[in-house]
């Protein structure tokens, strides 16, 4: 199936970059492409600050993003300034970022944009609804570095990850890193009659025992894991952690006997932090891990140029990356809009 297929069924979409500098500015304007030659009207937003004309990290220069005529976007007031196209306003927000206030406009001729959105995801579902209430098919949000939260299935419909040489110039490690990530978006959604209960739940871990009933763990976190006066598979079967599982955790679940007979239930992919060995050895001893809500990754985008003009050999990186995941691999400088 085609990008633009995919695109039909959803309303919004993050785009993330897995690392700095892996394209996905060349994604966002790739998807602009995309969907200006399929004659969608769009909307666009960030969270955080992005669109920097130099990485103000590496000090590389940075692609533009390329505002169509006739699209909506929202950004703060001081971005707003500097813009160098007509533009007609249609709300400015009450509340402010660190950079000033958000402005909702529609743009009135081509141009180049700074996007500068909500520093909180509940704002920017905020803005998201309000674009969407202007009648356009699609709202795009350009995710600022290390924002992979942006990218939970509670915000926007639909996700792209970006990857490239700049997250590694080792093309194996490249596509062992890249596959992982992908493997923590793709993990199976928990199916159970007490999902209403479960979701009901906000902070601590909780656990299904025998007599399937739901019970708190008598720990705060799995950082307190070691206080436990019992295996864990002596609590039950399934546990439901609400908040951050880390290679702390899973180092210590891999030492543990029968991990193949329990399941760990998170919120979403975003609150799993676990290098890919480690995750690995939990996946073979027969660990098995769910969310309760499931991201979905219609694409991967390919970066084969790092900012240090490192360049791996494009064809070979996404025919290697596509034969280990399962979702379209896109190398959108190649300019093959589809």
């Amino acid at each position: 199936m085609c990008l633009i297929d995919k695109l039909k069924s959803i309303k919004s979409l993050s785009i993330v970059g897995i690392e700095k500098n892996t394209g996905k500015t060349e994604t966002l304007n790739y998807v602009i492409k995309l969907l200006k030659k399929n004659n969608y009207d769009f909307g666009l937003t960030s969270i955080g600050i992005d669109g920097e004309s130099v990485d103000q990290v590496t000090n590389t220069k940075k692609p533009n993003i390329l505002i169509p005529e006739n699209t909506y976007f929202t950004t703060s007031e001081s971005h707003f300034k500097q813009k160098q196209f007509l533009a007609e306003i249609f709300s400015v927000s009450e509340k402010s970022t660190s950079i000033g206030r958000l402005v909702t406009a529609k743009s009135l001729e081509n141009g180049k944009i700074l996007l500068s959105g909500p520093q909180n995801v509940s704002w920017l579902k905020q803005i998201i609804e309000n674009m969407l209430n202007h009648e356009i098919d699609i709202v795009l949000v350009d995710g600022a570095i290390s924002r992979l939260s942006l990218s939970s299935p509670n915000i926007t419909d639909a996700m792209i990850l970006a990857t490239g040489a700049a997250f590694s110039l080792n093309m194996n490690e490249l596509i062992k890193k890249t596959k992982h990530t992908v493997t923590l978006i793709n993990l199976e959604k928990y199916e159970s009659n007490k999902l209403p209960s479960i979701k009901k739940i906000k902070e601590g871990i909780f656990y299904i025992d025998n007599n399937e009933e739901i019970k708190k763990l008598p720990i705060e976190s799995f950082l307190h894991f070691r206080k436990l006066e019992k295996n864990l598979i002596e609590y039950g079967k399934t546990f439901f952690i609400k908040g951050a599982l880390t290679n702390n955790f899973f180092k210590y679940i891999n030492t543990q006997k029968n991990i193949n007979e329990i399941i760990f239930v998170v919120d979403d992919y975003t609150k799993i932090f676990v290098d890919t060995d480690v995750f690995n050895i939990f996946l073979k001893k027969g660990g098995k891990l769910k969310v309760l809500e499931k991201t979905n990754l219609i694409a991967v985008t390919v970066n084969p140029t790092s900012p240090s003009g490192y360049s791996l050999n494009k064809e070979t990186l996404k025919e290697s990356l596509q034969k280990e995941i399962n979702v379209p691999v896109i190398n959108v400088l190649d300019g093959d809009l589809k």
